[in-house]
């Protein structure tokens, strides 16, 4: 078959598979664990045998026109360059770790069946994203993600976190999507076409008329899909769903679209200085926002989610500055490290049975107690934190060099002014990952107090995958000298001053959260918090949701959980609070937006009410007496019927009179 056929193959597989598995998942349960993953794996196989066949050399292109429209067409097309087929090995390798670790965490869930179908049709509308050549074709992808999203992490809708977050990730993502819709038919409107190579084309002859306009209109639906400022809260609050729904969305899909797409049309941006100045704005803030958040939170899961929100930044800044090839490497690599976090997080969360960091700290003997997950998860927070020789730290640096090349003016693509922004705010955000990195894996695997109960190992569906994911945490950065042409062309290596300075850097940040560590734990008492540890016997994705249910229930708003040994709280001093609460953005949004739309709601209920039902009500009750007074004229009596006309035509006739000598009158 050619690349093109197997191409098609990849995202139609997960979509075959997620039809099969909710057309039999009642009839014939057996067969659900298979079209779960098998669907899946083929996809990932694929995957990689169209990024060997296109081996980052020249676009593939192909396209069949889907329907006539009688102004701009749409096509079915592909478009495989470097990028796409890369992007495209990640989500299918995290996207078949998730199912498998699935089997074990969802074992016993008797929603099993349509969790799974909705985890590969969320695989396949990223797919789609990623291979897709027309713009329309992307956008079926993109909402779709969106819907499977909100199923997704309201998965335990017994529970109210879930329900409220799950509707919050859709209301947010679907106000950058009206933007974002409107952003592409201007684009469309401007070059007359939707295929993305026509639009470049257009692009690079100068045929774009409003740049900065469309370049801010998509930027808005960039900002809801990636949780970039200011509309990023949702990411956080979607932590409530499963833990494996966390580890696709933080790092193969979702969050990655919205990068991808803006890699993708990167000279429509760079068409206006403006747009890639908002962009480093909004990068910068997400970066060093979210770490400062992430030091505050108590739930582990929240901590990674603000972790993807700092490392989002960085690619968003990447993009900002004009290099898509260090936004690429660096969602490819966070990809790996990100999904053993997510799931050793859920073994942490399985083995404990809080998500409580300030819980886990009072838990001596948790990296005796899960060893798989101890190792790959310290393997992967040195890759967070850009430690030398891990992933991390080549592609947090080509983010780095790529800023200070346009600082310093040696890259034209982006203002200096964006270059300066991107550094300055890397470098920072670099010292409170690195604090933050360190301070989660001290409270969890570092705890004083009776060691966690021993229930033995963990299912090897969950342990195996935090393997196969390491070892792209570990090697990955090392093969950008042998796949840099697939990165356009130019070589990602880190220069001496970035490398020694952000490593510096993120070496302090971590060595000052250890000694402040070391100074709350001499001075804090030990004492159980009550957490209650798995039973040997309980379901992985029970204890989770119970987890979550009793955190929310002991701490309600996380603006005070930590515990008073947390580091976290002498390093951000008077911060600590408003960071913890996420700096007060969803009371301020709930102010500015939320209680004025209930407001208003409350109004147009109260005016349907009382004044348009009170007309309708009016009408009817009108003609109900009419039609009474009618009926009880009715009465059959011929006597009464023959008085009537005659009394009638009296009055008519002392009428004509009285009107006749009123006339005469006159």
């Amino acid at each position: 078959m050619t690349t093109t056929t197997l191409a098609v193959l990849v995202p139609l597989l997960p979509f075959l598979g997620a039809v099969g598995g909710l057309l039999l998942g009642r009839t014939a349960p057996g067969f659900v664990r298979p079209l779960a993953v098998l669907p899946v794996l083929a996809a990932a196989v694929l995957a990689v045998v169209v990024a060997a066949d296109q081996g980052g050399g020249r676009a593939i292109d192909a396209a069949t026109r889907l329907t006539p429209t009688g102004s701009v067409p749409i096509d079915l097309a592909l478009h495989l360059d470097g990028f796409a087929v890369l992007v495209a090995v990640l989500v299918g390798l995290v996207a078949t770790c998730v199912q498998v670790y699935s089997l074990a965490y969802l074992r016993d869930d008797p929603r099993y069946p349509s969790y799974a179908a909705l985890v590969s049709l969320f695989t396949s509308a990223m797919l789609l994203v990623v291979y897709s050549g027309d713009l329309m074709v992307l956008l079926v992808g993109w909402e779709v993600m969106g819907i499977c999203s909100y199923f997704l992490v309201g998965h335990y809708w017994e529970t109210p976190e879930a329900r409220a977050a799950s509707l919050k990730a859709f209301l947010v993502t679907k106000l950058g999507d009206v933007p974002f819709l409107i952003g592409l038919f201007a684009l469309a409107a401007d070059t007359g076409t939707f295929r993305i190579t026509g639009v470049l084309g257009a692009v690079a002859g100068g045929g774009l008329d409003h740049p900065t306009l469309i370049a801010l209109l998509l930027l808005a639906g960039v900002a809801g899909k990636s949780a970039q400022f200011p509309l990023h809260t949702w990411l956080p609050d979607a932590m409530a769903g499963p833990t494996p729904v966390s580890a696709l969305i933080h790092a193969a899909t979702m969050v990655a679209a919205g990068i991808y797409f803006v890699a993708r049309l990167l000279p429509v941006f760079a068409a206006s200085g403006a747009a890639l100045v908002v962009l480093s704005v909004m990068a910068a803030l997400t970066m060093v926002g979210s770490g400062l958040a992430a030091l505050a939170q108590d739930d582990i899961k929240r901590v990674l989610a603000y972790s993807t929100l700092g490392q989002l930044g960085y690619m968003a800044g990447a993009l900002a500055v004009g290099d898509r090839g260090a936004a690429v490497f660096h969602l490819l690599s966070h990809g790996a490290f990100k999904a053993v976090l997510f799931l050793a997080a859920g073994v942490v969360i399985h083995a404990t049975g809080t998500n409580s960091l300030a819980a886990m700290s009072r838990m001596g003997g948790l990296a005796k107690r899960i060893p798989d997950a101890y190792w790959t998860m310290t393997v992967a927070l040195l890759a967070l934190a850009a430690i030398p020789p891990f992933a991390g730290f080549f592609s947090k640096e080509a983010v780095l060099v790529a800023a200070e090349h346009t600082a310093l003016g040696d890259r034209h693509v982006a203002p200096a002014a964006a270059g300066w922004t991107i550094l300055i705010a890397g470098l920072l955000a670099a010292v409170l990952t690195a604090g933050y990195a360190m301070r989660l894996w001290l409270l969890t695997f570092r705890g004083r107090g009776p060691a966690v109960p021993d229930h033995g190992r963990q299912p090897a569906a969950m342990t195996s995958v935090l393997w196969v994911l390491a070892v792209p945490t570990l090697g990955f950065g090392l093969t950008v000298g042998v796949i840099g042409d697939w990165f356009d062309g130019h070589r990602l290596t880190p220069t001496l001053t970035t490398a020694v300075l952000s490593t510096g850097v993120g070496v302090i940040g971590g060595l000052v959260t250890y000694a402040a560590w070391r100074h709350t734990t001499a001075h804090a008492a030990v004492h159980p918090l009550g957490a209650v540890t798995a039973h040997p016997q309980a379901e992985p994705a029970l204890v989770e949701a119970e987890a979550i249910t009793a955190h929310a229930a002991v701490y309600g708003d996380v603006a005070d959980a930590a515990d008073p040994a947390d580091p976290g709280r002498l390093l951000l001093g008077p911060l600590h609070a408003p960071a913890a609460a996420g700096f007060h953005l969803d009371a301020l949004y709930s102010r500015l937006f939320v209680r004025p739309v209930l407001s208003a709601a409350r109004l147009v209920r109260f005016l349907d009410r009382e004044v348009v039902d009170t007309y309708v009500r009016g009408s009817g009750t009108t003609a109900r007496l009419l039609g009474t007074a009618v009926r009880r004229a009715q009465t059959g009596n011929a006597q009464t019927y023959v008085s009537a006309l005659l009394a009638g035509s009296l009055v008519l006739t002392i009428a004509v009179v009285v009107y006749a000598n009123v006339n005469a009158g006159a």
